[in-house]
């Protein structure tokens, strides 16, 4: 695996191409610039695997309903789950609201500001941490997301022969180089600039991420189990329970996917049945 050192001039050069294309076309969100590391975290426990404009509505939403890490904490997973209809894999919604109850029964409702602390909380993996740590606490972290990825394999490994594996790129030969670029004077101004960039160079080139390991193309929702999934958990957000059959009616979805989808739903503790009616497991 090639680690690659870059010189003091190419770190400079490469900084300043990413500062002057944010300086002339940064992006405003309303969860960028805050130091609440709620807020932070709801927005990147969001954004996973959902596209940015369709979270920008129900991240408003979401902060007007449970405003704090001890409202959401409180509240019921039926109401929990009726606010994130939408945004899909619905799993987020609980790992956020067990991540809260966390917080507020081992933190004393503070959230920790380190990376490797808050990596400690239930359902929060090693980007997340990352994220709220600098977004929330401007803490010089590493971590590497999909625009991000994008970036730097277009900067730094267009030339596949520097990828001496003769495989995808791997997380572990971009680290360092994100180590060595980061502008550890304003880590999280810096972080916005790097996926700003990445947006918009999807939009101009090949997603580079597709040269990456890490990279994996979303399964069709169409006709998916993901898709029977959401559709049970939309109808129980809206009713105290409903038979599998009734749901099929509303949402035209083939029975024997929804029995699938209810399986595991049961088995994950987001949903219970009772003589054949099916409801949110609060």
């Amino acid at each position: 695996m090639t680690r690659l050192i870059l010189l003091p001039n190419e770190i400079t050069s490469f900084q300043n191409e990413i500062w002057a294309f944010y300086r002339a076309n940064k992006r405003e969100f309303a969860w960028r610039g805050i130091s609440d590391p709620y807020a932070v975290l709801v927005s990147e426990m969001m954004l996973q695997q959902t596209q940015t404009l369709r979270v920008v509505p129900k991240y408003v939403e979401w902060m007007k309903a449970f405003p704090t890490a001890q409202s959401l904490a409180d509240a019921p997973l039926s109401e929990v789950l009726a606010h994130w209809v939408g945004l899909g894999y619905n799993r987020r919604a609980v790992f956020l609201q067990k991540a809260c109850k966390s917080v507020c029964e081992t933190h004393g409702g503070i959230f920790p500001r380190t990376q490797e602390e808050l990596q400690s909380l239930p359902g929060i993996g090693p980007y997340t941490a990352g994220a709220v740590s600098t977004f929330a606490y401007n803490q010089p972290n590493v971590f590497i997301e999909t625009n991000i990825r994008s970036v730097y394999i277009h900067f730094f490994f267009s030339d596949t022969a520097l990828n001496d594996s003769g495989k995808k790129i791997d997380d572990k030969e971009i680290a360092p180089l994100v180590e060595q670029t980061l502008d550890k004077t304003n880590p999280r101004e810096w972080y916005y600039a790097l996926m700003d960039y990445g947006a918009d160079l999807k939009k101009k080139v090949v997603n580079p991420s597709r040269k990456s390991r890490q990279y994996a193309k979303q399964s069709r929702f169409e006709g998916s189990l993901r898709q029977a999934r959401g559709a049970i958990l939309r109808q129980l957000s809206q009713t105290p329970s409903a038979a599998l059959n009734q749901i099929a009616q509303y949402e035209k979805i083939d029975i024997a996917r929804l029995e699938r989808a209810a399986e595991k739903l049961v088995a994950e503790h987001l949903i219970t049945e009772t003589g054949g009616l099916y409801g949110i497991a609060d």
